[in-house]
């Protein structure tokens, strides 16, 4: 269908053009807004729609549903917010009867970015989905483009400090004489990418990280670790991936970016410090905390505290009868250094997700004897499949030259509601099922548990929802399809002196036990460090409220604590994959900013918690 002939349902035809019924739609929303007409803005929402605000109108991360979420949104906001300009960014298009369209605004905090989604109801065209960010904030924009530093001092000047110089003192000051507004606790990828965000913004900020270098969470992992996500989907803010870089980056080269970027973007580390202990004071609005520095004392006090630990917790390492009288080795697969010793070795993996896989078969390559232990259903979809299917409309070679950078793609997931979300999903994965059907029948032939999720939306809302029960095939499923590596069922009743024995009574022989067991809720870190009651006022960590299995309900509608305000004043959760670390990087580093600024930051629907660790 032309987007210059648009069918009604009532068969009424609209001649305006895709970016002819957008712009009045914007037009509509703004001379609502203007007038503080709610109810008039809320009608040009659908019966079913959704707007997911990024900070720009709640300083919050939040998705209202149905006219009436957007009344009260806009109740609760729009004066403080004042929102204008709202114009299209690019010509918008039409598809399958939805017109979608880029467009920009300002609010008295600073400039949006949005994207809508319009569809016919009852003979007008409303919004269905609605996404608006908040990219920076006015008077505080970052020095980038024509406002990047000069870099030096033109001219003669005998007091003359250079940029080294500059450094120098600066990572001499702070922590000592100067304390950070922001101390980041964790520098992986997560702290890092937010490191180079307030590093940006002008934010004295300091992530501290227990290993000796940058990227050395990566070199310490089983030498075949890899990404599974693809290189177009994996960069880090303002610094891309060089164009001949991996598809799947090898971890060491992982690690290896990682110290080149902290470096390169001036992202103030400390290696070899841990966090001790953490207390807030509500009084003086100010953290006091505990580290160790090359095994030193010291103590911090930054005014926000935010835990950079990945998208996970502790490990969860099970507690069975006969550990203790084991023989042999065993270890969480978080520790595990690789297979180079257990050539010959008899292996049992507790587990069959992610890690399981890529231990077992890195285990198999080396020569030993490997029998995973599946205690529950996996999904499993192939790595080209998921590139294709699953990525390669938004991160890929062919998307870049269909024109969908990555800073567009970021847009285009984000503006998915959730609570929808499954719906885009699954007929994906039944392509995939159909696609590989030959492999999952051999996977079910060799009795491992498949499944494609509670409602058969596949691997991204398992993360999404639990973070985990699936793997991305690069090989190892193979193995258990073809019988290379054997598979047993159950649950682990206890050890013996030399074997793995389960609740059937079967008996597997080992020298080593990896245990695959996953990890626990991010607060967990918060329970060790802060308190327990903190830790359990926060609340879980990670999860929609999906009410599917190991994302209990109620639905929350947004990642539990993630990147957002907490029930704890001054405590934050970053991390998640690449692609989040690098997307929501952003509005975490804009929150704080605003908060170091003084600015005034009332929180739109502060989530309740319903649950703990």
């Amino acid at each position: 269908m032309s987007d210059t002939a648009l069918l009604h349902p009532d068969g009424l035809r609209d001649a305006r053009t895709a970016d002819e019924i957008a712009t009045d739609w914007l037009g509509r929303f703004e001379g609502a807004l203007r007038a503080r007409d709610v109810p008039a803005a809320a009608s040009l929402f659908q019966q079913a729609s959704f707007w997911r605000d990024l900070v720009s109108f709640t300083w919050n991360i939040v998705t209202v549903e149905n006219p009436d979420g957007v009344a009260d949104l806009l109740a609760e906001n729009l004066d403080r917010v004042d929102p204008a300009g709202f114009a299209l960014d690019e010509p918008a298009g039409l598809a399958d009867g939805v017109v979608t369209a880029w467009f920009v605004f300002r609010t008295a905090q600073g400039g949006g970015r949005g994207l809508l989604r319009l569809r016919e109801e009852d003979g007008q065209w409303r919004a269905w989905t609605l996404l608006t960010t908040l990219y920076e904030l006015a008077g505080h924009e970052e020095p980038r483009g024509d406002r990047r530093p000069l870099g030096t001092e033109h001219g003669a000047n005998p007091d003359r400090v250079t940029w080294a110089e500059r450094r120098e003192r600066e990572q001499a000051e702070l922590g000592t004489t100067v304390q950070p507004y922001v101390l980041v606790i964790g520098g992986g990828q997560g702290g890092i990418a937010l490191g180079a965000r307030l590093r940006q913004l002008g934010v004295p900020a300091l992530v501290i990280d227990k290993h000796d270098r940058p990227g050395d969470q990566w070199r310490g992992r089983y030498k075949s670790l890899a990404l599974h996500d693809p290189i177009w989907y994996d960069h880090l803010p303002y610094l891309k991936f060089p164009d001949n870089w991996p598809v799947f980056a090898p971890k060491d080269k992982i690690a290896d970016w990682l110290e080149f970027y902290t470096r390169v973007m001036e992202v103030p580390y400390w290696s070899r410090t841990e966090a001790a202990s953490a207390s807030y004071d509500a009084d003086a609005k100010e953290w006091t905390v505990e580290v160790t520095r090359d095994g030193e004392p010291l103590v911090l006090h930054p005014r926000q505290l935010v835990f950079a630990t990945g998208m996970s917790g502790k490990p969860n390492l099970p507690q069975y009868p006969g550990q203790d009288v084991f023989r042999g080795e065993q270890h969480h697969s978080s520790a595990h250094p690789g297979p180079d010793a257990y050539r010959g070795k008899r292996v049992v993996v507790i587990g069959s997700n992610n890690s399981a896989f890529d231990i077992s078969g890195a285990l198999w390559e080396a020569g030993a004897d490997v029998t995973m232990v599946q205690r529950s259903s996996t999904h499993i979809v192939k790595s080209a499949t998921l590139m294709d299917i699953g990525l390669g409309d938004l991160y890929s070679e062919r998307a870049l030259e269909a024109g969908m950078t990555t800073e567009k793609a970021d847009l285009v997931f984000a503006s998915l509601p959730y609570r929808i979300m499954h719906e885009f999903q699954i007929p994906l994965y039944q392509r995939m099922a159909e696609r590989d059907r030959d492999f999952y029948d051999r996977l079910e032939r060799a009795g491992f548990w498949h499944d494609w999720g509670a409602d058969g939306s596949g691997l991204f809302m398992k993360y999404l929802r639990r973070g985990s029960g699936y793997y991305i095939d690069v090989g190892a499923a193979e193995l258990v399809a073809d019988g290379e590596v054997r598979l047993a069922h159950g649950q682990v009743d206890h050890l013996t002196e030399d074997a793995v024995v389960l609740e059937d009574g079967t008996e597997l022989p080992a020298d080593l036990v990896v245990y695959a067991t996953g990890y626990g809720s991010m607060n967990g870190w918060v329970a060790d460090i802060v308190s327990p009651e903190v830790a359990d006022a926060v609340g879980k960590v990670w999860g929609l409220g999906s009410d599917t299995p190991k994302d209990p309900g109620p639905w929350e509608g947004e990642q539990r604590n993630m990147w957002k305000p907490t029930r704890q004043e001054g405590l934050w959760f970053h991390g998640g994959n690449l692609h989040q670390s690098r997307h929501y990087s952003l509005y975490l580093a804009l929150q704080l900013k605003a908060r170091y600024e003084d600015l005034p930051t009332p929180v739109y629907r502060l989530a309740d918690v319903h649950h703990t660790r």
